[in-house]
């Protein structure tokens, strides 16, 4: 029998307008950890769709073996029945329904028509356990933060008897501790016999579980490297993907910090459904104009509903507080109202929040700066077209065209896309929540740039990110929250991630020792 599980030949799979894949090779050994690397719209996500069933076999040309057969999966479930599951980037889970439930959701056994809740109860514990979940398995879904949620995931896919698991970026919404335990859990699946595909744009994570590292770039297999054996390198990763040496220092913006612009004063958000709930608490912060601010902080340190009720109070039942812009209070009380203040934002879920998925780019990227383009209420369509075509260009949306469904583009040039509708908006100051998540290194220096530019034409922007290299890297000053509270305050020069750490958890716990 074959050394390898999964055999990928001469792949190739066309989408309106684009080849996202062109002939394509791949060869995955059984119970090796096996990781994608490519920039956004590399074809890493499709190709695992094409292999799981997503895609099915009519739609593209070319051979994927399994377990020594040619495949012939017109579903998911097709690949599921053969033991191979897919965990996408974004979560597929039912918030409303209990871990066991979403569990076995789709394949539940019945007798008479009737399902054994108790058998699946209990049996639920089995697979929670091997993946290391100690919740109750009848807790809701939706009260699990993400990192367990992607636990139940894994645990989901154990329960259909996976023997390839395939993972579409699984730490990207994960702070540094849920990754490395997620890490760790799936070097154990190594263990327990399990082959794993990760797609990740986080080449440390990459070299620190990876046996065999393979990398697209347009559609294309580049290389594949035994990382031991190789020696396989962060710069060898990034030269093969971007197709040149990069360096992976961030450059600092040069312009020069001015007056006082934005300021939030004891401000307080509440929970959506829990009114008494203080999600947010006294939270007061200043932005100076030509600056680069940066929010850091645990997940579920508040970071996200802070921004979000301050851009026309998008998150919470109610918020409270003083709000000045120019010295004035002003009233952010919806997205609109923000927008004509001048605050832009750019959410970190870009499907639901950023993107009208089954419009074209070109409307997406209008739809904030419809007044700037519209004469009596009639949009000039030339003007539309320009802009669009402006921002395809300068922020390198991967596209044939800005007719193209914003749903068939890659994660990161969605988010490129999300960017350009802030960026057509022109406000003075620019709110980005996790500005490169998800997205290639190549793209995330694109993003950093344009991010420069912004201060350095006198505008401002506040970024929220998990990344603390990032932070560092960019901020000319960091507010560090946790639990609702922003803990204290980093200049340029003190901010180390020792620093944001100790000021996010230490403080907390002299707090619970006083």
């Amino acid at each position: 029998m074959s050394e390898y599980i999964l055999e990928i030949q001469k792949l190739t799979k066309d989408f309106p307008g684009v080849r996202a894949l062109d002939d394509v090779n791949l060869k995955v050994k059984k119970g090796e950890i096996h990781c994608l690397c490519g920039e956004n719209g590399a074809g890493k996500s499709t190709l695992m769709s094409v292999v799981s069933g997503v895609h099915p076999n009519e739609s593209y040309q070319g051979t994927v073996i399994y377990k020594g057969k040619k495949t012939n999966y017109s579903s998911v479930k097709d690949s599921e029945k053969e033991g191979l599951a897919i965990i996408h980037q974004e979560l597929a889970l039912s918030p409303y329904l209990s871990i066991f439930e979403n569990m076995f959701l789709g394949h539940m056994k019945t007798c008479c028509g009737i399902i054994n809740w108790d058998k699946y109860y209990i049996e639920s514990q089995k697979y929670l356990d091997r993946v290391g979940l100690k919740e109750d398995p009848k807790t809701i879904v939706s009260k699990l933060g993400v990192g367990k949620q992607q636990l139940v995931e894994i645990a989901r896919a154990l329960s259909k008897h996976a023997e390839v698991l395939i993972l579409d970026e699984p730490t990207s919404s994960l702070n540094d501790e849920e990754s490395d335990k997620l890490l760790d859990l799936i070097l154990d699946l190594k263990k327990q016999g399990i082959t794993c595909i990760m797609i990740s744009h986080k080449l440390k994570e990459v070299l620190k579980i990876a046996d065999t590292v393979t990398i697209l770039r347009d559609g294309k297999t580049i290389s594949s490297y035994d990382v031991k054996k190789d020696k396989l390198t962060q710069p060898m990763i990034v030269k093969d993907m971007v197709g040149r040496e990069l360096g992976i220092t961030i450059e600092k913006h040069k312009g020069e910090i001015g007056d006082k612009i934005f300021e939030v004063e004891n401000w307080n958000v509440y929970h959506p459904d829990y009114h008494s709930m203080r999600v947010v608490k006294n939270a007061s912060f200043h932005l100076n104009r030509g600056e680069i601010l940066a929010f850091c902080g645990p997940m579920g340190a508040g970071r996200t509903e802070l921004m979000m009720s301050l851009f026309g109070r998008s998150y919470g039942s109610n918020s409270d507080g003083i709000l000045r812009l120019y010295g004035d209070v002003s009233d952010t009380s919806t997205p609109r109202k923000a927008l004509n203040a001048g605050i832009g934002y750019v959410s970190e879920d870009r499907k639901s929040l950023g993107l009208i998925l089954i419009q074209d780019i070109k409307t997406n990227i209008s739809s904030s700066s419809l007044n700037k383009i519209s004469s009596f209420g009639v949009v000039n369509a030339r003007e539309e077209i320009e802009t669009a075509e402006k921002y395809r260009e300068s922020l390198r949306i991967k596209t044939p065209s800005i007719h193209q469904l914003a749903k068939n583009l890659s994660g990161g040039n969605q988010q490129k896309v999300v960017l350009s509708r802030c960026l057509a908006a022109d406000p003075e100051i620019f709110i980005v929540d996790e500005p490169t998540r998800g997205i290639d290194v190549g793209a995330k220096f694109e993003i950093y740039s344009i991010l420069n530019n912004l201060v350095e034409q006198g505008k401002s922007v506040i970024i929220i990110t998990s990344e603390l290299p990032e932070a560092i890297g960019m901020a000319d000053r960091i507010y560090v929250m946790n639990e609702g509270e922003i803990k204290g305050m980093l200049t340029r020069e003190e901010a180390t991630q020792e620093a944001i750490m100790n000021m996010a958890l230490i403080s907390q716990v002299e707090e619970m020792t006083v």
